[in-house]
């Protein structure tokens, strides 16, 4: 008998939530049993989105609590809703992957600081796996709560991973990331409506970023000591997509070698020889890694892209789950690019 895992998403209707809708469809062992959505209860899903028409689900409806029962729940919410149904979950035996914010950071001081709550369910953050399957794996596996990563801390800590193994950031790396809008969510803001973010781009949150200690966390976790990031987020006029431009000084080192033995056999991750186009993983599970050292500068500069929606969201958690479930790790995840 096919095994068959019984799965809720929370939070459907958002982008992260479509995204991981659409993967899920096409997916042979999970099975959609809930499609939980507080704004959109009643309704079913092609009566919200009618491209959902001609899918299996068209007529499933959308509900504020689960109807059936399920093993797995992946949570696409604001952090603070997140926060409280996890401990909830976990309690009537579920396995989570979330991907809020609400349970990645290891120490629960920062949370005021950066998400501006007080973190009520410190014990659980020791119990939470950060969800980067390509650092975290054995983890993963055993894990009933995954914190699936934000999209800068997913295209930089893969960018910079290799070099903070190997010990070589001995001082800050500064990022330049630059997303697509839909990094913002759904929820309509004046600064990204199209009038404004038309023909703009610019930078923000240079003084402090929510994703920066996620980032500091796991840097400092793989090179064994402190380390600090320089980080700044710029917003571009695209849907979606993402590309993060890291740059460290490091001593020098056979740069393309040490990445490509990195990432030898990951299945998403693909050392290339051009910095890479966020359209290349439009859609998709992928990261492509550009690693160049600039021997003038004695500085490391190293390019990813990924789809912030992608495998800086949706796809990743589902790539999680296929790794806690001990399914192919790119069952349902088959998706190329469209191009152009």
């Amino acid at each position: 008998m096919e095994q068959t895992v019984k799965v809720a998403v929370y939070g459907v209707t958002g982008y992260t939530g479509l995204e991981l809708l659409r993967a899920l469809l096409l997916h042979p062992v999970f099975e959609v049993t809930a499609l939980v959505s507080s704004s959109h209860a009643g309704k079913t899903l092609k009566e919200v989105f009618p491209f959902f028409g001609p899918t299996y689900l068209a007529d499933f409806p959308l509900t504020e609590e689960p109807r059936e029962e399920f093993e797995l729940a992946f949570l696409c919410l604001p952090h603070e809703v997140s926060l409280e149904l996890v401990p909830k979950l976990l309690e009537e035996g579920k396995r989570v992957v979330d991907l809020s914010a609400a349970y990645r950071l290891k120490d629960a001081s920062l949370y005021p600081e950066y998400y501006g709550f007080t973190h009520p369910y410190p014990e659980l953050l020791s119990q939470a796996v950060y969800g980067l399957p390509e650092l975290y794996r054995e983890q993963i596996k055993d894990a009933r709560l995954v914190a699936n990563p934000g999209c800068y801390p997913t295209a930089a800590l893969l960018a910079l991973a290799p070099l903070a193994k190997e010990g070589l950031l001995n001082e800050p790396p500064a990022v330049v990331g630059l997303s697509g809008v839909s990094g913002a969510g759904r929820k309509p803001r004046q600064e990204y409506h199209f009038p404004e973010m038309a023909q703009d781009f610019f930078p923000y949150a240079v003084e402090k970023h929510r994703h920066v200690p996620e980032m500091e966390q796991v840097l400092s976790e793989l090179s064994g000591g402190a380390l600090n990031l320089r980080f700044t987020p710029t917003v571009l006029p695209s849907s979606r997509g993402m590309v993060c431009i890291a740059h460290a000084r490091i001593p020098k080192v056979e740069l393309r070698e040490l990445y490509e033995a990195f990432y030898d056999g990951e299945p998403f991750v693909s050392v290339v020889n051009e910095p890479p186009h966020a359209k290349w993983a439009a859609g998709t599970n992928h990261c492509f890694i550009y690693p160049h050292y600039d021997g003038r500068s004695s500085t490391a500069v190293v390019i990813s892209a990924i789809d912030n929606l992608g495998k800086g969201a949706s796809l990743q958690a589902l790539q999680n789950a296929n790794v806690m479930f001990n399914l192919d790790e790119d069952e349902g995840l088959y998706q190329t690019p469209c191009v152009p």
